[in-house]
């Protein structure tokens, strides 16, 4: 199967708007960034309850991202399937940005630069998920470089190997990411279902997001794209979704289970916006409705397919967003089966008081989500102009034909 790879060309007026809008994006993201290090994260909606907020929640989704968007790109590379190899360059391409925004997004949220670029490194410590991630992601970067190089290149037993190595280690960094929240003493965090449950949504959403991405650009591009191909990488991400209702379903099962987190559990699904979130915004917009159009006769036509894909996207930030803040912003049994009864000083104080807290990201933080994105989409839209990412077309290869051998009358005649 011969594939051409083109890159687009990039001078329409469109393309340079498109790319304006993105850099002002990032300025402004930098800007706000810039606010937050002079003036400290108190410009923000986060406070000593909710120390995680907005960027966090992005960062989490990104990282996620990356590691779906490596299945695409892992179809071709771990499984052979050739059908697939027009897109594993673009798919490890935005592997690899999802991770870099990702990592963007907590430089955003630290406040002071020092805690990323230095105390991580000066203060290592192999029993903390925050130690060792730094190094995961580091590392998954230089291993999407490096497949990269092999897809470009056209080196078969590189492709294979790097293919393999990097889909494992993408693996370990999103259980590592997920290790952050799940294996916390909190009601709302400790699982030890948290890791699977969230390499599956990762899966999922970035599936999802590959499907979105293949039939835009190869629609604006008026690029041939066979519906078939995007039809069966729907199929694949329900079946992510359907794994991701599973681990969903047991891990609040047992918090409903176990008395100790039962109060947490209900505060969890059925109190305030994360309650909304959780049965409007990823079960049922998310997940449920998807999974209908997936495997419906609806989900049988390109069109079908990409709404579907929006909304698993979209249900995927919700679930985001529920892993990180509920965990938050309920207080913590600090002393299981025991009452606290405050002094009148520590009232005032409010630190034995605790209530359940509340989170609004301000407008800087939409500015500094809204930066990240458009840092991400500069280095994408920069990246299939000036590299050969996107194939000419995308087409199902046909079965080859045997070929029969001349055979000679003697040899005819010898086999009767």
């Amino acid at each position: 199967m011969e594939i051409t790879y083109k890159a687009i060309r990039g001078t329409s007026k469109g393309y340079y708007i498109l790319v304006a809008i993105l850099a002002v994006l990032s300025l402004a993201g930098v800007y706000s960034t810039w606010l937050m290090h002079e003036h400290g994260v108190a410009l923000t909606g986060m406070n000593n309850r909710v120390a995680w907020g907005l960027q966090i929640i992005m960062a989490v989704y990104y990282i996620g991202l990356s590691a779906g968007s490596l299945v695409v790109s892992g179809l071709y590379g771990v499984f052979g399937k050739i059908d697939y190899k027009p897109f594993a360059r673009l798919a490890a391409y935005l592997a690899m940005l999802f991770l870099i925004a990702g990592m963007l997004s907590i430089l955003t949220d630290q406040g002071r630069l020092i805690r990323v670029f230095i105390e991580p490194f000066v203060h290592f410590n192999l029993s903390s998920m925050f130690s060792i991630n730094p190094g995961l992601y580091g590392g998954h970067i230089v291993l999407c470089v490096i497949y990269l190089f092999a897809l470009f290149r056209e080196m078969p037993r590189l492709t294979k190997v790097s293919a393999y190595v990097v889909v494992c280690w993408a693996i370990v960094v999103h259980s590592g990411t997920a290790a952050i929240f799940g294996f916390v003493p909190r009601e709302l965090y400790q699982s030890p279902l948290l890791p699977p449950s969230f390499v599956a949504a990762a899966l999922a959403s970035g599936a999802a997001f590959m499907i979105i991405c293949l039939v835009l650009l190869f629609k604006l591009t008026k690029r041939h794209l066979d519906g078939g191909l995007v039809i069966w990488l729907g199929q694949l991400t329900g079946v992510f979704v359907i794994a991701v209702l599973y681990f969903i379903l047991i891990e609040n099962l047992h918090r409903f289970y176990m008395v100790e987190s039962r109060d947490a559990a209900l505060h969890f699904l059925f109190e305030g916006f994360n309650g909304v979130l959780f049965w409007g915004g990823m079960l049922l917009v998310g997940f449920i409705v998807p999974l209908i159009i997936f495997f419906g006769p609806w989900g049988k036509t390109v069109p079908g397919t990409v709404t579907a894909a929006a909304m698993v996207v979209f249900g995927v930030l919700c679930e985001r967003y529920i892993i990180v803040i509920p965990g938050l912003i309920h207080p913590a049994d600090l002393f299981p089966g025991m009452e606290i009864v405050p002094t009148p000083a520590a009232y005032a104080a409010y630190t034995a008081v605790e209530g359940v807290a509340s989170y609004t990201p301000t407008f800087l933080e939409l500015l500094q989500a809204f930066g990240v994105l458009g840092i991400f989409g500069l280095m994408f839209v920069l990246g299939i102009k000036y590299m050969p990412l996107l194939p000419t077309e995308g087409r199902i290869p046909e079965p080859s034909k045997a070929v029969e051998a001349p055979v000679s009358e003697s040899a005819r005649r010898a086999g009767g």
